[in-house]
């Protein structure tokens, strides 16, 4: 169904690949003739066809996670107003019912920013992030930043890109987002997708295919072919939200009439361009996706990559379930007791709960799907549960007008409002060890709501809307869409703007800079963050040898959403659920380094310094992160910030998982170092890094410093790598951080 071309390929006016490459322009000049191509360099502020691009947005997009932060951020960094049209959802943030009024008072503080900048402000439960975009913010051509990872609208001929608050900030203060020319890979689409059969389905087994072996990290996926003319906008769009699984920079699309039908019926027919590569463009690779050839689809705990067929789970039900439970036991030990092959009865496997939401999974089409497969029949009264989320009210609307959401009532689904809970465990959390079967983005560990060091787990596993209806219909029994006979005759999906014309603050070049922003007790600014010093000594605070860190690990989603706004709360649950001793740790170094500042060094400091000939003087304390990949998931900055503020100095690591988490780590002044992958790391907690004339080295260019380990058992060399880093990043780690470093430009 998935294959994979691991060398470049020419496209010839956009129909088919070039069998005789004989007189063809060579790979860069062709590169340039992709829509990727097309439009990076329209925004590339400093033009022509180099190696580097420096990138301004069209438009930006926050929800109320990283909206404040980012805020907070760019005044302290001289803001004056939104320079592009900015808008800040309320659909992570939304459950008010954690530390009293702390997240209506994020809210709050948005609206007031909206009014005082100039920016969009759209209420709570009105939409997901990504549906808002999709209907009031895309056009073909164009670039939007996002802070949240899923920002993906290729489908619609809009490149979108997730990364953290600081390349945001960077936009609201008129600078750039700086990349090497990305490469481009073809995702060539055939064929027609079976009755039964939704994009969830695609996008796994898209995901499946290329995330282990890094086929597409950091680089553009171009989506073509016959078979795109198949799909309808919410297919579509449910396959391009999820490409941010692959660890791919972005995406985009051909546009079509199907497109042009997009803009149209949202009232932004001008916003509709026709988006196709040249007569001959070259792709660093191809995926060929054979849509006819696509099955019903799970992926398992714990990522998407995870994936069988359904078919293949009802085949070999006991011998894959118990994967997962060795999974589980590697990952946490004896922290938690994982019994998935309990949930096997009478050769089926049995789900305890099933959930249909969020921006990969509430859209219109899916829930028509689900209503129609579940017209007339009962999720039943025994342990099953299932619940569906609109991705707005604009949809909600729809599904009520045309029956859907009655059809999901009578049926027993409990129907909930625009809200990206379920996704990050701030909602429908499953009970201990419950299965849930869920079209949402992630099921990477702790995304559902588990705690796994307070010994409870429950599992996610990824299903498209229409299996999870099907598995509903047939008791909680995992059930494949393609295995039931039923009939979709819902009207399409027709929009109604009224909603948001009543609703949203739409306020762009509307600032009012005399409007006082609005404070809530648990808004706080950001502490102190002090320059790089000539040498670095690292304490080793977290060692983590699994192949994959996530940014969910790092800093956990759901229960800290409500102390995002406060950076000193919020950094006390780094890396909580992963490594529990982080924070003491991290915070009993930070206080040695203040010490040292004051000119108290503590005796065991200097009696390590004096291993290694440095003095306290000149050289800082901070605490430091190893991990063999780290930063995999969600684009939240707070995955390094928390790190900062507990006096993190730096992470070491085999090689990053993202390039945004990546970028996160050098806007708050955390050098990412990384060692050749034969080096092996041996080190434990408590082991020192010391790093001689760092500063000196990230200003003047440089690209590897050796650097001393020092351990109970001696001193040891090793060779530390910072490539790959603008000066304007090299200057903010000298720096400290984003912030000081535009504190230091205004003097």
């Amino acid at each position: 169904m998935v294959t994979l071309t691991d060398k470049g390929v020419y496209l010839l006016n956009g129909k088919e690949i070039a069998t005789d490459t004989k007189g063809l322009p060579t790979p860069d000049e062709a590169r340039e003739n992709t829509i990727t191509y097309s439009i990076l360099r329209s925004h590339d502020v400093e033009g022509g066809k180099g190696d580097k691009m420096k990138i301004k947005f069209d438009a930006m997009m926050s929800h109320d996670i990283t909206y404040v932060g980012i805020i907070q951020t760019a005044r302290a960094s001289g803001l004056e107003k939104f320079p592009i049209p900015y808008a800040m959802t309320n659909c992570h943030n939304s459950l008010c019912a954690v530390g009293g009024t702390i997240n209506e008072d994020d809210h709050v503080f948005g609206l007031s920013a909206a009014k005082k900048y100039g920016g969009i402000y759209v209420p709570a439960n009105q939409a997901v992030i990504h549906q808002y975009a999709r209907e009031a913010m895309v056009k073909c051509g164009n670039m939007i930043l996002g802070s949240d990872s899923h920002t993906r609208y290729g489908s619609l001929g809009n490149m979108g890109v997730g990364e953290g608050g600081g390349e945001l900030v960077k936009q609201l203060l008129s600078n750039t987002w700086d990349i090497n020319k990305p490469e481009v890979v073809l995702v060539w689409l055939e064929g027609a997708p079976r009755k039964g059969v939704g994009p969830h389905d695609v996008a796994i087994s898209l995901v499946k295919a290329v995330f282990d072996n890094g086929f597409v990290k950091n680089k553009v996926l171009e989506f073509a072919g016959p078979g795109v003319k198949n799909l309808p906008i919410d297919f579509r769009n449910g396959i391009d939200i999820m490409t941010t699984e692959t660890t791919c920079l972005s995406s985009i699309w051909v546009t079509d009439e199907e497109v042009k039908h997009h803009y149209e019926i949202h009232g932004r027919p001008e916003d509709y361009k026709e988006l196709q590569p040249g007569d001959v463009a070259y792709y660093d690779g191809m995926i060929t996706i054979d849509l006819s050839k696509q099955e019903s689809m799970i992926a398992l705990p714990f990522h998407p990559s995870n994936a069988y067929t359904i078919h293949e789970l009802q085949a070999d039900p006991e011998r894959i379930l118990r994967e997962v439970e060795e999974d589980a036991r590697k990952r946490f030990g004896d922290k938690i007791s994982v019994d998935l092959v309990s949930k096997v009865k009478d050769g089926k496997v049995m789900a305890d709960q099933g959930i249909i939401a969020g921006c990969s999974g509430g859209t219109y089409d899916n829930l028509a799907e689900a209503a129609s497969i579940l017209k007339g029949q009962s999720v039943g009264n025994d342990y099953f549960t299932i619940s569906a989320y609109p991705q707005s009210v604009p949809v909600y609307m729809a599904t009520t007008r045309d029956g859907v959401a009655e059809e999901l009532l009578e049926a027993g689904v409990v129907i909930k409002p625009a809200f990206c809970g379920p996704c990050f465990g701030a909602g429908d959390v499953p009970a201990n060890n419950g299965l849930s079967i869920r079209h949402t983005t992630r099921n990477f560990p702790n995304r559902e709501g588990s705690k796994p060091g307070n010994g409870q787990i429950s599992l996610v596993a990824l299903m498209d809307a229409r299996s999870i209806a099907a598995t509903a219909a047939n008791g909680g029994v995992i059930t494949a869409a393609t295995d039931v006979e039923y009939t979709n005759d819902h009207k399409p999906y027709d929009f109604d703007k009224k909603i948001y014309e009543r609703r949203v603050y739409n306020g762009f070049e509307k600032e009012n800079l005399d409007e006082e922003l609005r404070y809530g007790p648990n808004i706080k600014d950001w502490p102190k963050m002090y320059p790089m010093e000539e040498n670095m000594l690292l304490e080793l605070a977290a060692v983590i040898h699994d192949p994959v860190t996530t940014t969910d690990e790092l800093i956990p989603s759901g229960e800290t959403s409500s102390y995002r706004s406060n950076p000193l709360k919020l950094s006390e649950f780094a890396l909580s659920r992963r490594v529990p001793e982080y924070v003491g740790l991290s915070k009993r170094i930070q206080q040695e380094d203040l010490e040292r500042r004051e000119g108290k060094c503590p005796a065991n400091v200097e009696e390590v310094l004096a291993k290694v000939g440095a003095k306290a003087a000149d050289t800082s304390i901070g605490s430091c992160v190893f991990a063999n990949r780290p930063g995999d998931g969600s684009a939240r900055e707070q995955a390094a910030s928390c790190q900062k503020v507990l006096g993190g100095d730096a992470n070491i690591c085999y090689e990053y998982a993202t390039k945004r988490y990546r970028s996160n780590c050098i806007n708050w002044g955390i050098l990412p170092f990384t060692i050749d992958k034969e080096t092996p790391f041996n080190y434990e907690s408590g082991d020192y890094v010391f790093v001689p004339g760092i500063r000196k080295a990230i200003l003047e260019g440089k690209e590897e410093a050796m650097a001393k380990v020092i351990t109970k058992d001696g001193v040891h060399d090793i060779k530390l790598h910072f490539s790959n880093l603008t000066p304007t990043e090299r200057q903010i780690l000298a720096d400290g951080c984003l912030m000081n470093y535009y504190a230091a430009q205004k003097k």
